[in-house]
């Protein structure tokens, strides 16, 4: 009798892509597959679900992969909304710069979304927050920026917030911030870094 040849596959047994919903739930499911690509197109496809934009957000610090979050930062400003900027604002005290960064760039796409919290950042306790919200403006376009950034340079008691909104005024170049900017370099009259980012703010304003 003739031997019989015993496959080498004898036992093994192929394992199955998991299978998830086609909603909703099933994207936000596949943000925690294994596969980098897998979470990368469930964040892009996220984006016809704006009603699902806090979860993503809550998804963004476990997210390792920065091209996973670049896809998920790119879906939440297409959606924008309150959710969207209530999701974000938390990342300004975020530990990583990547995630600050980016909610920071996404935030200051959505002016008119964000524009209703810039005066309570502007007020935080935390110095950080308040110069990431200045830095924030500078990419900001709303009628407030002017405003927001005079209410720093008169009335912001840490010297580092200060001195992040003269940059920021700087490029903005509005003579309207001359003189909140000559409020800024009195108040701070001793301190020479102070003084000069003043004067490199109005020689711009001056030459805009």
């Amino acid at each position: 009798m003739g031997l019989k040849k015993i496959s080498e596959n004898v036992g093994l047994r192929k394992i199955a892509a998991r299978d998830y919903g086609r909603d909703g739930q099933g994207l936000l499911e596949q943000l925690n597959d294994p596969d980098v690509s897998t979470r990368r197109w469930a964040a892009r496809d996220l984006v016809q679900h704006p009603d699902l934009m806090a979860p993503l957000c809550e998804a963004l610090p476990q997210e390792r992969d920065l091209s996973v979050r670049e896809v998920m930062f790119t879906t939440l400003s297409q959606v924008g909304g309150q959710a969207v900027v209530q999701g974000l604002l938390p990342l300004l005290r975020s530990e990583d710069p990547n995630l600050r960064n980016g909610a920071i760039e996404t935030l200051s796409g959505l002016p008119d979304d964000v524009g209703g919290s810039i005066d309570g950042l502007l007020r935080d306790a935390d110095v950080d927050v308040r110069i990431f919200t200045v830095n924030l403006l500078g990419d900001l376009k709303h009628p407030r920026v002017v405003d927001w950034l005079s209410h720093s340079l008169k009335n912001d008691v840490h010297v580092n917030v200060v001195a992040a909104a003269l940059e920021v005024a700087a490029e903005v170049g509005s003579e309207s911030l001359r003189p909140a900017i000559q409020s800024a370099r009195s108040r701070f009259g001793g301190d020479p870094f102070i003084g000069f980012a003043a004067d490199l703010a109005e020689q711009r304003i001056q030459g805009s």
